[in-house]
């Protein structure tokens, strides 16, 4: 049986980019729905259906485990997902999310103030303030709403004055207020990881995401062998990652045979933006969710 990891549109690459580097053993899905991406300025009810809609269409590619890289789908599905839909359909598989393995990290390293930066959806939800609350209610937390980057970097314009100039104007409050942790909220913030780190004061830790969800997956197998040892193993990447440095292999070589890449809509510009974020190489399959 397979991972299956599913974002909104294509920054969900980053995340198993890094999960890939951390377990290159496994089989792998990725869903990137970007035919209807962005996901953070919808409904509850349409963020819940589309995301439903995308787990079930994994379980179906027979995937054991869903990891949801989308913030917002995390923020406003995951729960009702994980309580009342995945019971009754799939009781012997699991749905993780990327906002509990990063609160922890966060609260591990913040000393008072903790900002968050997100798209409307994962910031009006409250999730990552209520999640940081559980554990450590003592730590002030800021939220920034950046509904502008997502389209941004879809479009490739994350290197651009434009992009640098919004950053600044969304990053500013969080820096006046001296927040001493950034949690990268939205999985495209991380292709912008370098251009926050810049404007933020060198006494921020900006979190990377990818990474920190990568090892959160691997503590989790660690930790579930009744999940674990349901999932196929690809001997040949082992081979292969023995003999190449794991970064270089997964550069040089995205469209292996134990990771299938699928998207709900296909173009040059979404197979050039593959590219740029994955590697060469990469080859998307057109599927329909509904």
């Amino acid at each position: 049986m397979k991972i299956g990891i599913f974002d909104s549109g294509l920054g969900g690459l980053i995340i198993l980019k890094e999960i890939i580097k951390k377990l290159p053993q496994y089989d792998y899905i990725y869903l990137g729905d970007n035919a209807r991406t962005p996901y953070g300025n919808r409904s509850r009810e349409v963020i819940y259906n589309f995301t439903e809609q995308a787990v079930d269409f994994l379980f179906k590619q027979d995937c054991q485990l869903v990891i949801i890289a989308c913030n917002t789908a995390s923020a406003e599905a995951l729960p009702k997902i994980q309580q009342n839909w995945l019971p009754q359909h799939f009781a012997d598989r699991r749905v993780l999310g990327v906002i509990r393995p990063v609160v922890e990290e966060a609260v591990k390293v913040a000393k008072k103030k903790i900002g968050v930066i997100g798209t409307k959806g994962t910031v009006n939800s409250k999730a990552y303030e209520i999640e940081i609350g559980k554990i450590n209610n003592k730590l002030e937390v800021l939220q920034q709403a950046c509904p502008l980057l997502v389209p941004l970097v879809e479009e490739g314009w994350q290197k651009t004055d434009v992009a640098k100039r919004i950053l600044r104007v969304y990053l500013q409050p969080l820096k006046l207020a001296k927040v001493d942790t950034l949690i990268l909220g939205c999985t495209h913030y991380p292709i912008l990881f370098k251009e926050i780190q810049g404007i933020m004061s060198s006494r921020t830790k900006v979190l990377h995401s990818g990474e920190i969800v990568a090892d959160s997956l691997a503590d989790y197998l660690t930790r579930h062998p009744e999940i674990e040892t349901k999932l196929d193993k690809n001997e040949n990447v082992m081979l292969r990652i023995s003999k190449h440095d794991a970064d270089d292999v997964t550069l040089r070589e995205p469209q292996g045979d134990n990771i299938k890449f699928q998207v709900t809509d296909l173009s040059p510009h979404y197979q050039k933006l593959g590219e740029e974020w994955f590697g060469s190489g990469i080859k998307f399959e057109k599927i329909e969710l509904k």
